[in-house]
């Protein structure tokens, strides 16, 4: 019995020989030898042929059998490429070159942790700087201060610095409509309040890109950035140096006599919004990219917080896309002066609606010129925005998520609710200069977290997902 199970083992290791041998070229697919003498491993030929059917002392026999009908097939075709093993080698190899090219984690900064700090540091200053620029803007203009200035240069000069410079710049600034139709009989010291507003708005701005150009430069000479990061700066610088430009374009236009005799001047509100919302621009650019250099992946500790963060992504981006809206039609509401309009909340006046919300022609100018159109529009997508961020927080309360997101939607509920508290008050208060700067830092504190949120929850890299948990071990 143990002599016939012997010969049929050794003819079914023959005939395997036969046919390797007989196969000029062996597919990636085939028969695959593993290092191991004593075993063979993914081998459909050898899948109806069980050693368990055997007694483990004629297996042993049989096993050493095969060996040798491998051993002389090796013996024949010594370079034959079938063999898994040289195979299996360049497989590896372009699957590893692969998974780094498609899973690597690709930095912005890649001259170790001390670059990524400094360079870290420096784009959350420039954010910084950005952010206050808006708020001296949002001053600036709630102080009507921002025609004293009647000439622009791009690399900007001196104030005045004697009585005699003073009275230059004030018969300048007698000539505007502005003070002909609103400032007439002004003092020269009243006039100094607002010209250093509008000086000290416009070098400022001028010392953000001085502040951001010699880093910029000094951190290219070192080659801390990359070629990535250096083209993505580079727009972000050229937009901050347009952004002077579109300022004086914004300004130009309140220096002309407006249309109407009883009009008051002030400058265009396409031109405020365009401005403004450059700023935002800008500011979120830096804000995003500092927070790319500083932070490589998401807070991700297992599998299940990962699902979880996904969810709250598809909810986050159109909620922040709406903050945006609601950020730019509060531009046109500052643009067209629509602030200091129907002070009563939450009607508009004696009536929901005001009547004269289509009354210009073409129809599509209320939503941009028509004083009653643009506030309703902003209270509508203030109100929206807030039902949105409630919602956010509702449909993500009960979703497994890291307490990082978590947090960060409950601050992002607080602001919004902050915000629109901040809108009423200023609105009843006919938009003093202290609750009108809050509300418009207010508005770019609120598109900040939402910033903050969606690059929280965006996808970890292959490399990360791998070697995370299922879920988040705890300790009891």
């Amino acid at each position: 019995m143990m002599e016939s199970r012997l010969i049929s083992a050794f003819r079914k290791t023959k005939s395997i020989v036969n046919q390797i041998s007989s196969n000029s070229r062996l597919s990636r697919s085939g028969v695959c030898i593993s290092n191991e003498p004593s075993s063979l491993i993914h081998s459909k030929t050898y899948s109806s042929f069980s050693f368990d059917l055997i007694p483990a002392s004629q297996t042993s026999i049989i096993r050493s059998l095969s060996n040798l009908g491998f051993k002389a097939f090796r013996r024949h075709y010594p370079n034959h490429k079938g063999f898994c093993r040289p195979s299996f080698r360049n497989l590896s190899t372009a699957a590893t070159a692969s998974t780094e090219k498609k899973d690597g984690l690709r930095l912005l900064v890649t001259a170790g942790p001390r670059a990524q700090k400094l360079v870290g540091i420096w784009l959350f200053g420039s954010a910084a700087w950005v952010f206050s620029m808006v708020v001296l803007g949002g001053m600036t203009r709630l102080t009507r201060s921002g025609l004293s200035m009647t000439d622009w240069k791009f690399t900007g000069r001196l104030p005045p610095l004697t009585d005699e410079d003073w009275l230059v710049e004030f018969e300048k600034y007698k000539q505007s409509p502005e003070y002909k139709r609103v400032n007439k009989g002004m003092s020269i010291d009243d006039f100094k309040f607002i010209y250093w507003m509008e000086y000290a708005h416009r070098m400022w701005g001028r010392a953000l890109g001085i502040m951001f150009a010699l880093p910029f430069s000094y951190f290219l000479r070192k080659g801390y950035i990359t070629l990535q990061l250096g083209l993505r700066l580079s727009g972000l610088f050229a937009l901050g140096a347009g952004q002077g430009l579109i300022g004086w374009w914004m300004v130009k236009s309140g220096l002309e006599d407006p249309a109407s005799e009883y009009a008051e001047p002030r400058v265009s509100p396409y031109r405020l919004a365009a401005h403004l919302t450059s700023a935002f621009v800008i500011y979120s650019g830096l804000f995003w990219t500092a927070l790319s250099v500083v932070m490589h992946e998401p807070p991700a500790e297992s599998v299940a917080w990962v699902k979880g963060a996904a969810k709250v992504k598809r909810l986050a981006l159109p909620v922040s896309i709406l903050v945006g809206f609601t950020a730019v039609s509060g531009a046109f509401v500052a643009g067209n002066d629509a602030g200091r309009a129907f002070n009563t909340f939450p009607k508009m006046g004696d009536t929901w609606v005001p009547e004269d919300i289509f009354s210009m022609k073409p129809l599509l100018r209320n939503f941009f010129e028509n004083t009653s159109t643009v506030q309703l529009d902003h209270r509508i997508l203030a109100t929206t925005t807030l039902a949105a961020i409630g919602g956010l927080w509702f449909s993500t309360r009960k979703l497994d998520l890291h307490p990082a997101i978590r947090s960060l939607i409950g601050s992002i509920v607080g602001m919004a609710a902050l915000q629109v508290t901040l809108g009423v008050s200023t609105l009843l208060s006919y938009v003093p200069v202290s609750l009108g700067t809050a509300h418009q830092a207010g508005a770019l504190m609120l598109l900040s977290l939402m910033l903050l949120l969606n690059h929280t929850v965006r996808r970890p890299s292959m490399s990360l997902l791998k070697t995370l948990p299922p879920v988040v071990k705890t300790v009891t």
